[in-house]
């Protein structure tokens, strides 16, 4: 986390190639609501510049100062619910939706100022603390530094800070030129939207991605041992008739193609009732799952593939039947 005085923008927007900037804050906390904890992240913003939520699907956007709230859909809030956030409470006014945190919290959006004094804003006690340590010190004291101890003691008081200040560029500008402006004479970090891309998906969701991708193996795993295990037990209950058929003459090929059309069909009736239940259950998960077409063409590959491989073990005890089962007592 990172903290900025909230006057920082000033001097970005006369950096060449940005067009608008706006201050934003951030702040991961239990939101009240019903007298229940809604875990949250509060964001706080200016309207009208970036930071703002990018579309509502219902209500309207903040037009007050103070206490209100533009909530994600996932939240559960509703229009004209109240949302308790440390002092204050807020009334939703507009509902947004794929508004997360990197860790799939949903979004509630407040006003910059009520964001910066519910993060920064200390509550009364550590107020009259960090007094008492300053009036202590006795360098502040000396006659010939008027005001200043009671200028610290303002800004003690006061919550002019922000977390980061997001820029939107100039048409024609390129994104790292104008970063590297900001980093060489602001002596700030800037971030690009493909940097910000690599650093979530490479520091953040990576380590997620690989223990998914673990739990895919094993499930991948288990899930040919069941269906090797099925279509074996159902070709030994038809010994005889695999027999009848070598005994007539019927190729192996055709027999061993019923043994796979019937563990490929097994595997298609599985990943249709897999596919129906994944999209009737996303939209109330806990956190938000984007179902994609891709994904599901390759999951329908995977399946047929597991299935495939499945059933070898099935078509191999098949072809060493012996015709003559057919006509043995």
């Amino acid at each position: 986390p990172s903290s900025l005085h909230d006057d920082v923008w000033r001097g970005i927007l006369g950096m060449p190639g940005v067009a608008e900037t706006g201050n934003v804050t951030y702040l991961t906390m239990q939101a009240l609501h019903g007298g229940r904890d809604v875990r949250v992240m509060v964001v706080g913003f200016e309207p009208g510049h970036p930071g703002e939520p990018a579309s509502l699907i219902a209500g309207r956007p903040l037009t007050r100062s103070h206490y209100e709230a533009i909530a994600d859909l996932n939240s559960g809030f509703e229009l004209g619910d109240r949302i308790s956030i440390r002092r204050h409470e807020y009334t939703v006014v507009g509902l947004t939706r794929r508004m997360v945190s990197s860790s799939g919290d949903p979004m509630v959006f407040i006003p910059l100022k009520d964001a910066q004094e519910a993060q920064f804003l200390k509550d009364n006690d550590a107020v009259l603390n960090d007094r008492a340590r300053t009036a202590a010190n006795p360098g502040l004291n000396r006659p010939g530094i008027p005001g200043l101890l009671e200028a610290i003691q303002e800004s003690q008081s006061a919550n002019h800070n922000v977390n980061t200040v997001l820029v939107r560029i100039a048409a024609g500008w390129d994104a790292e030129e104008v970063a590297s402006g900001i980093r060489r004479w602001k002596r700030m970090q800037a971030y690009t939207r493909s940097q910000m891309e690599e650093i979530l998906v490479a520091k953040l969701i990576a380590t997620s991605a690989r223990q998914i991708g673990m739990f895919l193996v094993i499930l991948a795993i288990v899930s040919a041992a069941i269906v090797s295990f099925i279509i074996y037990t159902m070709t030994l209950g038809k010994i005889r008739e695999i027999a009848v058929l070598k005994l007539i003459g019927t190729r192996d090929r055709t027999i061993a193609g019923m043994i796979l059309q019937e563990s490929l069909g097994l595997g298609m009736i599985g990943f249709v009732i897999g596919k129906i239940a994944a999209t009737l259950w996303a939209p109330h998960f806990p956190k938000y799952v984007l179902l994609e077409a891709g994904d599901a063409v390759r999951g329908f590959a995977a399946v047929m593939a597991i299935c495939a491989l499945a059933s070898i073990i099935a078509i191999r005890a098949a072809l060493r039947v012996d015709p003559a089962t057919a006509i043995g007592g």
